[in-house]
């Protein structure tokens, strides 16, 4: 066995980067791995090969450490298992599935498909958020400082007038008074806000309840209900691929969908099978899976191709993803510029009113 100076609490080796590994390199490493052994290199030449290749210098130690393992009897998927940070238990329920089946290099192959799918998925979902996101913190930033710094200097102008300024003045100046003297109590608020929600959301509850609300949300729900009906459908599909029993499949999907309500209601499903129902009658119940895909999955069991039915599926909403995030981005872009607007448009409007009804207040 490998001896590993920093150990988590569990006494599983700590990896750092592990989440920039899991994006950017496990899928390159799968891929060449898949590719080396499918040429007839053994496994442990193959990790060899991979460690001296690496150029990231937290994956280098874990490549070493599942060469290690592998070398002292253990078998591939058990090596990997030490490393759940990077390798989860998709990854390698996937890998043990195709070590016992005789087919490590297809399952490899298929399994960096997978990866690379949904990191695409992901880039696509991440940029389409970014845009947006950037703007309204810029917007919000942009509106803070002329309320702190730019409104103020209006106060001792405004003072001179000797008559009462109008309503939408007056509240932007209390409130620019009140930014200005207790800014620490506003930067408390926020972050203590962003803490409590962060907070709620790992509980159970909170996080079931929250990706309840994504799943319901208008115009977004739709696009939460199709991503997760997507990485639903693709990680079955792949599971089942490698050989994977269906109640230990829907174990694994539940965890890996992204969305807490799709994940619970197929952990409820194992029973139904358990009972000997199909799986689309189980979900078939379930407001939150689309028809469509409760009708593949039928005609799947019915024929025998499950697997090949919900990679349709997942290819199917992978497109449906791409369209919508298209749309959206095209549709929030002008209400962006209508946000913003209003957020400046208000405080100008504000400022200069008095200005406007000067002969008003001055009579």
């Amino acid at each position: 066995m490998v001896k590993q100076k920093n150990k988590t609490k569990g006494g599983l080796p700590i990896v750092r980067g592990a989440r920039k590994i899991r994006l950017k390199e496990l899928s390159v490493f799968t891929r060449q791995v898949s590719a080396m052994l499918s040429a007839g290199m053994p496994l442990v030449q193959t990790l060899i090969a991979m460690e001296e290749q690496t150029d990231d210098k937290n994956f280098k130690p874990v490549i070493k450490g599942i060469r290690t393992y592998v070398e002292g009897g253990a078998m591939y998927s058990e090596s990997l298992a030490y490393y759940p940070t990077i390798f989860d238990e998709l990854y390698v329920s996937m890998m043990r599935a195709g070590e016992v089946g005789g087919i490590l290099p297809d399952t490899c192959a298929r399994v960096a498909t997978f990866l690379e799918s949904s990191n695409r998925l992901r880039a696509k979902v991440k940029s389409a958020m970014m845009y947006p996101t950037v703007v309204i913190i810029v917007s919000l930033l942009l509106a803070t400082a002329l309320i702190m710094f730019i409104v103020p200097v209006f106060v001792d102008m405004f003072a001179d007038f000797g008559a009462d300024l109008p309503g939408l003045t007056q509240a932007l100046l209390d409130f620019s008074h009140l930014l200005t003297a207790y800014w620490y109590i506003a930067i408390t608020l926020v972050a203590g806000s962003i803490y409590a929600f962060k907070r709620y959301y790992k509980t159970d509850k909170g996080q079931y309840r929250i990706d309840e609300l994504k799943l319901r949300a208008p115009g977004v729900g739709e696009l939460a209900t199709k991503i997760a009906v997507s990485r639903f459908a693709s990680t079955f599909a792949q599971l089942m691929h490698s050989g994977v029993q269906i109640i230990e499949s829907l174990e694994i999907v539940g965890l890996a969908t992204g969305n807490r309500v799709i994940g619970d209601s197929l952990l409820k499903a194992r029973k139904t099978i358990e009972e000997g129902e199909p799986l689309s009658r189980a979900l078939e119940s379930n407001k939150y899976y689309p028809r469509m895909l409760v009708h593949m999955l039928s005609a799947g069991e019915q024929t025998g191709q499950v697997e090949e039915m919900m990679d349709k599926v997942a290819e199917f909403y992978d497109n449906e993803v791409e369209t919508m995030l298209a749309g959206l981005t095209s549709l929030i872009e002008p209400l962006l510029m209508v946000f913003v607007g209003m957020i400046i448009g208000t405080i100008v409007v504000a400022m200069f009113l008095p200005i406007f009804k000067m002969s008003e207040i001055v009579m």
